[in-house]
């Protein structure tokens, strides 16, 4: 039997534009080349001016010409951000048309469309009839066109339990709620292509299905996570001290507030300390760096800004830190840093609400405080850091992560009972 041919589409290349999700689809891609089940093309998004593009017209590739990988230039500029769909939709509809056609994929395994777009979607179904089609949402972009964080912009980062044509209104003025409801049913007629979504976490399928998705249509399987080995644990005698941050540095991700609460723990005069490793603050908003720095300059007793890291540096990286602080002011769904912070035997310092407070056990696995409140961090971290015995309790309640073999396996299972169902109603 010839191998299953999938087709992952993702909205970057982690190389280019580190981030979790493409971590995740990246890995994913991978794990299913070492499987001689399936031949993988992984398809990225990358910027029209990017370093990493081909002068080859039919395959934009990456500089060492794998070809199980392709890269799709976009420009952002001219994307509709409202819509979720390019301006010239046409032509990187008939773009992506022609790597379907020469891929022929069985499965396209859409991990993320922003940059690409929702018709994407449609336009596999309509090229490939007979192609399993799995969606992986991984936040609420479809449903919340600000920045898909499902927070508020009338009270400075207020999380928003629902959507409506009219609240919606409310964030954004500029468009009215009929606008935002022909949104709606645009972006749910392309998903609708789709046999099968995929979510992280039983808070985000909630949440789809409240928007609309079928829910017979919609799987929660969580992200499977390569094997690490963690640097051997140093014996240190009295109270685990050291916080790390690491992940994206927006402002959704709370770093603002993390700092903030340093400022306070710097006053009660507390040991902790903070090594925060990020990336892609320089593409923040001005007003939103400047806040960052000059907090960072504010905590330079206590706070060391180690900057961007690669996969690989992880385990040093984790070896350095007792705690994982992930103090996102959005729902999160299934942060990939909880992950990582468990497989290296960290207990998490997390925000209280979404996708956090499912995957961190208040009191067991991890310390849960108020979202957005940097003096309810401060506390915890002083509680978590001025408790010797604390440390080591949370951590040996800390389960491995889940395995990707285990999480490729289940996924290929997902691929054939969809294929087997498309078949049956095969032309």
């Amino acid at each position: 039997m010839d191998p299953t041919r999938v087709l992952i589409v993702c909205h970057n290349h982690p190389a280019i534009r580190p981030g979790g999700a493409e971590a995740y689809a990246f890995e994913l891609h991978k794990a299913f080349m070492r499987s001689a089940d399936f031949e993988p093309v992984f398809l990225a998004r990358s910027a029209v001016d990017g370093a990493f593009l081909s002068p080859h017209e039919r395959h934009l590739i990456d500089p060492h010409t794998d070809p199980t990988q392709v890269l799709f230039p976009t420009s952002p500029r001219s994307f509709d951000h409202f819509l979720g769909q390019a301006r010239r939709r046409g032509l990187t509809a008939a773009r992506f048309a022609k790597i379907l056609n020469e891929e022929r994929p069985d499965v396209v395994h859409f991990q993320h469309t922003q940059w690409l777009g929702y018709d994407f979607v449609r336009v596999a179904r309509q090229t490939l009839p007979n192609a399993a089609i799995v969606y992986t949402l991984q936040e609420f972009l479809p449903i919340c066109h600000h920045n898909g964080q499902m927070v508020r912009t009338l009270e400075e980062f207020e999380l928003c339990e629902e959507e409506s044509p009219l609240r919606c209104h409310e964030c954004f003025p500029q468009f009215t709620p009929e606008q935002f409801l022909l949104r709606k049913r645009l972006i749910q007629s392309h998903l609708a292509h789709a046999d099968l979504f995929i979510t992280p976490s039983e808070f985000l399928r909630d949440r789809y299905a409240a928007w609309g998705l079928p829910p017979d249509k919609i799987v929660v399987e969580d992200y499977g996570r390569l094997p690490v080995q963690p640097l051997p644990e140093a014996r240190r005698a009295g109270a685990r001290t050291r916080i790390g941050f690491f992940g994206q540095i927006t402002a959704y991700k709370g770093v603002d507030i993390l700092l903030e609460a340093m400022v306070h723990l710097s006053e009660r005069k507390s040991p902790a300390t903070l090594r925060v490793h990020g990336a892609n603050l320089e593409i923040q908003w001005p007003a939103f760096q400047a806040r960052i720095h000059e907090l960072l300059d504010a905590t330079r007793a206590n706070v060391t800004n180690v900057g961007r890291y690669s996969h690989e540096q992880l385990p040093a990286l984790m070896s350095q830190v007792d705690w994982v602080v992930v103090p996102s002011i959005w729902w999160e769904n299934s942060p990939l840093v909880i992950q990582e912070a468990f497989s290296h035997g960290r207990p998490v310092i997390c925000s209280d609400i979404g996708g956090m407070a499912e995957k961190v056990e208040d009191g067991v696995t991890g310390l849960h405080f108020r979202a957005s409140d940097p003096k309810a961090l401060a506390d915890v971290i002083e509680t978590a850091v001025g408790d010797p015995s604390l440390w080591a309790e949370l951590r040996s309640h800390i389960s491995p992560a889940y395995p990707m073999d285990e999480h490729v396996a289940r996924i290929s299972e997902l691929y054939r009972e969809v294929l087997a169902r498309r078949a049956v109603v095969a032309p």
